[in-house]
């Protein structure tokens, strides 16, 4: 049975400056600044504390607004009481009424709040329940179902509210990693068939890799970087995004810039001219970090430019399947490699690996913003105003 979203005003979401704060000096959020298209899902990502959940409170009308404005469609909803705001929110702990059946849990927020008839409460229960695969559970009381199955029943109370916004704070990490994969998909298709604006909040950034049209990056209250999933892995804005979204995490070393060598505490890399450049373009400082995913940290061969090979001793060597990850050393430098899982590298064996300049990122040393990203923007810019 195929769901049929009813017609409705545009469900994009807007915080506009909003600020949190609690009792006189807690800062929570910070010039939260963003726009949610109408029928996009994105995650909001970060740390615990970052201010994530108290974004995503904020929408449900749980938690009150210090400054700046959240508006649904074209309408201001900071002051609009919670039942009134049309948006359904699943939880990290379900909150299904025990002593209820699935069919009672999934309705009765309807029964509640609207004056559907029976039968068009049924229906809705009914199509939920077939879009989750738990039509055969509708009789069942919540203890006697799985963690899946509560999650799923969950989901199908949010659903059935056909709400203008979903909110999901966390809701699949009460299970088992091998369910949570299945859930990722099961959600993401879920949120692709209705169409509803979904905003995803969750510390996992692998599950918003997976999952989000974007990705926001939150820490201590203020908002790092909103893109697509690619654009914060390949173009992270700062040194945290880059540290906080991947895994294994991006390697990091400190480094000079002198002329067109990158100096290392035991090593040099000769650089372009072209990528001096771009660095002075944004920077006069000589003090960088060099980040490099550890995927582009490469076995070097015969075709390598040898000026352009770095040599490394392997310390541990960690089989993980189709890849193994080798954790290095350069001198005092600890880094972390991603090869292929048939490349059976013995531990104390010394290699030489490669680095190509264009996967090279460079943060401020003070700032720690994203030196070449600032610069390719800065080059854009111009062309925008236009």
């Amino acid at each position: 049975m195929h769901w049929h979203r009813n017609p409705r005003c545009m469900s994009d979401l807007t915080f506009r400056n909003v600020r949190k704060v609690y009792g006189d000096d807690t800062v929570a959020l910070e010039n939260f600044d963003i726009e949610v298209d109408d029928g996009e899902f994105l995650t909001i990502v970060g740390p615990s504390g970052s201010g994530k959940s108290t974004a995503m409170r904020m929408v449900a009308g749980l938690e009150d607004v210090t400054d700046g404005e959240i508006r649904l469609g074209d309408r201001v909803i900071n002051d609009v009481p919670p039942q009134n705001r049309d948006i359904a929110m699943v939880f990290q702990n379900y909150a299904l009424y025990p002593h209820m059946t699935v069919l009672d849990n999934m309705s009765y927020g309807l029964k509640l709040s609207t004056d559907l008839s029976a039968e068009e409460i049924d229906k809705r229960v009914q199509r939920a329940a077939e879009m989750l695969g738990i039509e055969d559970q509708l009789d069942k009381k919540p203890g006697s179902l799985s963690g899946g199955q509560q999650q799923r029943v969950a989901t199908g109370r949010a659903i059935v509210r056909e709400p203008e916004v979903f909110l999901m704070d966390e809701p699949l990490s009460n299970l088992d990693a091998k369910l949570r994969v299945h859930m990722r998909t099961e959600l993401q298709r879920i949120q692709e068939e209705l169409q509803t604006t979904t905003i995803y909040v969750t510390h996992d950034q692998e599950e918003a890799m997976t999952m989000s049209d974007r990705i926001a990056i939150l820490a201590e209250g203020v908002l790092q970087q909103v893109g697509k999933p690619e654009e914060v892995y390949e173009r992270p804005a700062n040194r945290f995004v880059a540290d906080f979204i991947g895994s294994p995490s991006m390697n990091f070393i400190d480094v000079e810039l002198r002329g067109n060598t990158l100096v290392g505490p035991s090593f040099e890399y000769e650089v372009s001219d072209e990528f001096v450049e771009r660095v002075r373009e944004h920077s006069d400082a000589d003090e960088f970090t060099m980040g490099i995913r550890p995927e582009n940290v490469r076995l070097a061969d015969d075709t390598s430019d040898a000026g352009a090979t770095i040599p490394a001793v392997v310390d541990v060597r960690e089989p993980i399947g189709s890849d193994n990850y080798l954790y290095i050393r350069v001198g005092d430098e600890e880094l972390t490699m991603r090869v292929p899982g048939d490349q059976k590298i013995e531990e104390g064996r010394t290699i030489d690996v490669e680095i190509r300049e264009s996967e090279i990122h460079l943060f401020d040393a003070t700032t720690e913003e994203n030196v070449l990203l600032e610069a390719e923007r800065e080059r854009e810019s111009p062309a925008v105003a236009n």
